[in-house]
């Protein structure tokens, strides 16, 4: 610790007499030491480098370097790669403030893609994609080929996160494209080709995903540290995958061969249990359902320790008693892998909130030393307005989440924005005061924020759900008021309550509690009705758009069972005005959606996407931090 004691004090000196020579110097120090220290994942490591992160903070920003921002990356990465990606997390920001502050493209694409890899680890997509959006400008405005093709490929990964598999295709698509003019892009064309092999598994493209992982397979050199056959196991895996869905065994057991020999060779248990699931589940598709479900079990327990790939042993449980058509079995290992997914989404969701809020509340602190000058009623006034816009950069972070959640339902994102919105009118119509109005609406939009733990098997079926499956879909509402009880913001007890009471019905049938009549907190019975009537006049996985009179039609119909009869009433009648002032009602109920940073920033990745086709002149998931 005597070199990190020694840069501190050099520092130290310099905030007496900034000389951005000497900055240079001494970061180029902190390079050289973060090279010679990055293999380890030690504790003291970490120690050592989050130390150095806060001396260099301490350089002012106006003589903020180059080098200065590719450390903070450096050991962003290093967080990263050790596991300990929540903690690159406030560095990456610095960076990227920094980087715009300098206006270099290359360093504020370096920043942004980097930033957007550490929001996708720890499960904040729609960060994610806003640092890819400004990623990606930059990128394109410098001319960056290779670094647009990387942007593309983390965009492509995280939509397969988010099941919005033809538009992570378009992306994949890109890249391949771009390396056609870009020789150093061959590692990442080959990852988006194993990307497209993934995609086509998961939308039943098995054909398309076959040519892509037999491409991949002939184009990949052979690898040759644990890290290079770790991919290599994923791809060969893919390929098996591919071929047991075809039912082309032969072809599948000779890709899983070589992922147990790879693995084998990468001396890696994780690379080990995932060729032990390809094996386990070949077995099963095969014929061999003892042999097949033995393997996957012992791999269960292995995996159990392992808590990396829990997640797809479970789904290889699942998939294999589905194959062997014993239903029960199945749900069994479906629902242990939906609660281990809800807790580490849970997990996830808290420690960003609790960063989030940090950076709020030290935001809102500012705006008050600034305001320390005013008189004490345009202090009070001030007071009131910060209050609402406190809440609502609370809850900013919730309200991207839930969207998230709501594009596997609704590509446009707008579906919770519109339910708000027509539910904070509806509560106007009934007398609620402003407050309880500005409330509903924002609350509102986080109805269905507990469908981030519903698996894209059940959101995206387009038939009728089954029992099991209409079971655990119904947990959505139990899921969101927990997570909401749990964020710790004030005043979110009617958010908490839309989240779980919104299905409850007016005659008591409906869920989570079986709630009836005005037991059901108003706020959810408000909101219930906005939801069921956005829901039937949009289109759904499962259904086509209603026309707006047979929705209103459905509504009427269920007065007095689902709904409240007085808020029916009232909720027809604003209908009705709405329609004669309103030609574009979507449009103005959406309004709020338009300012969303996430909404933007996707709107503009595929504005860019769709440009590119005609301006360009011809020119297992991977995420690469240093990107």
């Amino acid at each position: 610790m005597q070199e990190l004691a020694e840069l501190q004090g050099e520092i130290s000196k310099l905030l007496v007499a900034p000389d951005p020579e000497a900055v240079v110097a001494v970061i180029r120090r902190c390079r050289d030491l973060v090279a010679s220290r990055s293999k380890s994942a030690s504790q003291a490591d970490a120690d050592f480098f989050r130390d150095m992160l806060l001396a260099i903070a301490k350089v002012p920003n106006q003589i903020a370097t180059e080098p200065q921002i590719e450390l903070i990356i450096d050991i962003a990465r290093y967080f990263y790669v050790s596991g300990r990606a929540i903690e690159a997390i406030e560095p990456l920001q610095r960076a990227q403030t920094l980087a715009q502050q300098l206006g270099k493209a290359s360093l504020i694409r370096a920043a942004s893609s980097s930033a957007g890899v550490i929001y996708f680890d720890t499960g904040n997509v729609p960060r994610a994609m806003e640092s890819y959006s400004v990623a990606l400008e930059a990128a394109r405005s410098s001319n960056d080929v290779l670094g647009e093709g990387r942007v593309w490929l983390n965009i492509g990964s995280t939509l397969i996160y988010t099941a919005e598999y033809e538009e992570a295709m378009r992306c994949f698509a890109k890249v391949l494209e771009l390396a056609e003019a870009c020789k150093e892009l061959k590692p990442e064309r080959i990852s988006a080709l194993s990307n497209i092999a993934v995609t086509s598994l998961h939308s039943g493209k098995f054909a398309r995903g076959l040519s892509a992982a037999e491409e991949a397979l002939r184009d990949t050199s052979e690898p040759q540290n644990a890290s290079q056959m770790y991919s290599r196991v994923l791809l060969e895996n893919n390929a098996a995958r591919l071929y047991m869905a075809t039912e082309n065994f032969e072809s599948a057991k000779i890709h899983v061969e070589a992922a147990k020999q790879y693995a084998a060779l990468s001396k890696s248990p994780r690379a080990e249990l995932e060729a032990a699931i390809a094996e386990g589940l070949y077995l099963v598709y095969a014929g061999h359902a003892d042999m097949g479900l033995s393997r996957l079990m012992s791999t269960l327990e292995r995996a159990r320790f392992l808590k990396s790939t829990l997640r797809d042993v479970l789904i290889a449980l699942t998939k294999a008693y589905e194959h062997l058509r014993q239903p029960d079995r199945a749900l069994i290992y479906f629902r242990e892998m939906l609660e281990s997914n809800r807790n580490v989404q849970q997990e996830k969701v808290l420690k960003l909130l609790k960063l989030d809020m940090k950076q709020v509340e030290e935001e809102l602190e500012a705006k008050r030393e600034r305001n320390v000058a005013l008189r004490q009623h345009e202090k009070i006034l001030l007071g009131q307005v910060a209050e609402q816009e406190l809440f609502k950069s609370r809850i900013e972070m919730l309200e991207r989440l839930a969207v998230t959640a709501e594009l596997r339902d609704d590509s446009t994102g707008e579906h919770s924005f519109r339910v708000g919105k027509l539910a904070s009118l509806l509560a106007q119509e009934y007398g609620c005061d402003e407050d309880t109005i500005f409330m509903i609406d924002l609350a509102g939009r986080l109805h269905d924020i507990g469908k981030v733990g519903i698996p894209d098997a059940i959101l995206l079926k387009p038939d009728k759900l089954n029992p099991a499956e209409y079971s655990i879909m119904r947990t959505h509402a139990a899921v969101g008021a927990e997570l909401l009880s749990k964020s710790n913001i004030p005043h979110l007890q009617m958010a908490e309550e839309i989240a779980r009471y919104h299905h409850e019905w007016w005659d008591g049938s409906g869920y989570s509690s079986g709630l009836a009549g005005n037991a059901i907190p108003l706020a959810a019975r408000i909101t219930a009705l906005a939801d069921v009537y956005d829901a039937l006049t949009h289109k759904r996985p499962y259904k086509e758009a209603w026309p707006v009179d047979l929705a209103l039609d459905e509504i009427l119909r269920l007065k007095g069972k689902q709904f409240d009869p007085e808020l029916t009433d009232m909720f027809l009648v604003l209908m009705a005005r709405l329609r004669r002032e309103f030609t574009d009602l979507d449009t103005y109920l959406g309004q709020a959606a338009s300012r969303s940073p996430f909404l933007q920033a996707r709107s503009k990745i595929w504005e860019t996407l769709r440009r590119s086709k005609h301006d360009d002149s011809g020119h297992g998931s991977r995420l690469d931090v240093q990107r």
